[in-house]
């Protein structure tokens, strides 16, 4: 039996809609895994494998502490609560957890860490982080730190990425190193220091399935999912 895979998907509060991209879909049916949503629940099913955290709207300023500014975009406080109840079970069951742009936010904030509402009045970056180009095409360049999950993935020092975010990692917290960041200094990757493999990037690399190595991220992750439930294909 293929790993059963968890995905976060977004909320629409005018429609009352649950929204999932098909991009996540494919990602993880590609790299061998059996994708399911999973709806804001307080029971979590043992049949979970993995989880993913998808990107989205903005993470509430009230969940680190901090007012709303001006350029804080559309909040979603059911997604927020729901994302880190999930995230804690996954931490609790040492689950394989990759989260993606504001997924990996989540995990930061799970773990006491903080976020930047909008790293173009709060930081001195002067990198296009919200690309006008298509999603699939990668904008601008990461450094990946030595010995880290994502430098054994990829086998490079740095590689290039799509960006679609205008808030960013801060502090990731006491249990996550940084494994990645933008030439501007802003964080584009975490992992957790003792679990086995929950990995968070800023960019999103469900929408470059033609390019290997982020398609190799899945696959790797997919690989953590099977050997953590001891399952085959």
């Amino acid at each position: 039996m293929k790993p059963v895979i968890a995905i976060t998907p977004d909320y629409n509060y005018e429609l009352q809609k649950y929204i999932l991209s098909q991009r996540y879909v494919d990602a993880v049916k590609k790299a061998g895994g059996y994708p399911i949503a999973i709806f804001d629940t307080d029971d979590f099913s043992d049949i979970i494998d993995g989880i993913i955290l998808t990107g989205g709207g903005d993470v509430n300023p009230l969940l680190f502490g901090e007012q709303p500014i001006i350029n804080n975009g559309e909040i979603c406080p059911i997604r927020d609560n729901f994302e880190l109840k999930l995230c804690q079970w996954g931490f609790h069951k040492k689950l394989p957890m990759l989260g993606i742009c504001r997924g990996m936010q989540i995990f930061c904030l799970c773990n006491g860490g903080s976020i930047y509402q909008d790293i173009y009045t709060q930081t001195n970056t002067n990198i296009k982080h919200i690309q006008k180009a298509p999603r699939f095409e990668a904008t601008h360049t990461i450094d990946i730190i030595e010995n880290s999950i994502l430098y054994h993935i990829t086998q490079q020092k740095s590689c290039t990425v799509n960006s679609f975010h205008h808030q960013a990692v801060k502090q990731a917290g006491n249990d996550f190193i940084i494994s990645a960041k933008s030439k501007d200094g802003l964080i584009e990757a975490i992992e957790h220091k003792t679990l086995p493999f929950v990995v968070g990037v800023q960019w999103h690399p469900e929408a470059m399935p033609q390019d290997t190595i982020q398609q190799k991220l899945f696959q790797v992750f997919i690989q953590n999912t099977i050997q953590k439930r001891g399952k085959l294909i």
